[in-house]
């Protein structure tokens, strides 16, 4: 295999964060406030029985609207250990929150259904006075169940994609995807080499990173980033800038990744030669950023004939790039919801593609739910992973292997 020269990131391109006028940070605080106004309210009425267990109940729903009021946007920094506890009690507010409205709405649902029939009586009982306890409880459980899953449950998912026209000396290709690390607050340097090690374990011809690796700015993460060195090397390493890489400072990113080795891409691409086929790797750039994801530009000039690849940190560039003539997008961003509801949630909001594998067209699409979390250290309903592609080649397609 030979690659082509890794060329510096392009200073043509803005990387400034799209502007937020004042009355949207507004906009969106009042919002915010209101939902979880109406949150408190139903949660109360339904679930508390006094003053003080309603006041009580507060506290986590104002621990929420912390973090969007006075921690993002640079208003404060969460430098001191009294900030850090209060963030990560916000973060943890915010997934017991989601569980215990879901559970309150599972027990409404069964008083309602159990109300009008006599013999249903006392599992309406049941649920009238156990109810209370079992949804507060249950969403603690759901708390340290989720935060388990999200610290032991990095594992490799494996997808083999069969192209007909594939040619014969990209067959078997290894695509390793990592995708919304989200290095920060909870993801720290132990973590990201266990996720190196377990890239490398698995012997891949190509690493993605498809954006979202970082939350803080590169003074205080540069240490808990630097296991990802080792996935650059041999030129096999490529990195995007995901909507958090931006909001962290993306030009100072896009420079610390290519210091690293990565072949970074800015709605552009770079040509791998594989025996006598060659494979076009474009990256675009996250919606957040100027000017935006250009699937089209970032193509431009590649060779005839060469298998076309995508990384695109936001899965909405699908129907762009299949436009663009791209044989197969990797994209991370949605987390597949991270934790339940949310999964129902996103898979509403980001179909057809918002997990896994999908199509656009002709163009394969997979939506890594991504290697780390953000928020609150909890996954339910899904799990970080690193994920595995394998190109095949076969006279006719075959379904996809998912494993």
């Amino acid at each position: 295999m030979t690659d082509s020269d890794k060329a510096a990131p392009s200073l043509a391109v803005s990387l400034a964060s799209r502007p937020r006028p004042r009355r949207s940070r507004r906009a969106f605080l009042l919002s915010v406030t209101a939902l979880l106004a109406v949150a408190w309210a139903y949660v109360a009425w339904r679930l508390a029985s006094g003053a003080v267990e309603r006041a009580l109940l507060m506290l986590p729903f104002e621990l929420i609207w912390i973090v969007p009021a006075i921690y993002w946007g640079g208003r404060r920094s969460d430098a001191s250990i009294a900030d850090k506890i209060v963030v990560q009690a916000s973060f943890f507010s915010m997934a017991w929150v989601s569980f215990v409205l879901v559970l309150a709405l599972v027990r409404d649902a069964v008083l309602l259904v159990t109300f009008p029939f006599p013999l249903l009586a006392d599992a309406h009982v049941f649920a009238l006075d156990w109810g209370p306890a079992i949804a507060f409880g249950g969403a603690v459980l759901g708390v340290f169940a989720g935060a388990a899953n999200a610290l032991a449950g990095l594992h490799v998912r494996r997808v083999d994609l069969a192209f007909p026209d594939l040619h014969p000396d990209l067959d078997g290709l290894r695509i390793a995807q990592v995708s919304d690390l989200h290095v920060g607050r909870n993801i720290r340097a132990r973590y990201v080499e266990r996720v190196a090690a377990l890239t490398k374990s698995l012997d891949p011809d190509i690493i993605a990173l498809t954006g979202d690796m970082v939350d803080g700015p590169v003074e205080r993460l540069a240490g808990d980033v630097a296991p990802l060195k080792a996935l650059a090397d041999a030129g096999r390493g490529f990195f995007i800038l995901g909507n958090h890489d931006g909001y962290s400072g993306a030009q100072a990113w896009t420079t610390h990744f290519h210091a690293l080795g990565f072949h970074v891409l800015l709605n552009e691409h770079t040509v791998l030669q594989y025996g006598r086929a060659r494979i076009a790797i474009a990256g675009v750039i996250d919606p957040t950023l100027r000017p935006g994801p250009q699937p089209d530009t970032a193509l431009a000039g590649a060779p005839e004939g060469a298998f076309r690849l995508l990384l695109a940190h936001n899965p909405k560039s699908a129907p762009a790039a299949a436009r663009a003539g791209f044989d197969l997008q990797l994209s991370g961003h949605t987390h597949g919801g991270q934790f339940f509801p949310w999964t129902l949630v996103v898979r509403r909001v980001h179909a057809p593609h918002s997990d896994g594998l999908s199509r656009e067209g002709r163009m394969w699409v997979y939506v890594s739910p991504g290697t780390g979390t953000w928020g609150p250290l909890v996954r339910l309903g899904t799990r970080p992973e690193v994920t595995l592609i394998r190109l095949v080649r076969v006279a006719d397609a075959a379904p996809p292997r998912v494993a």
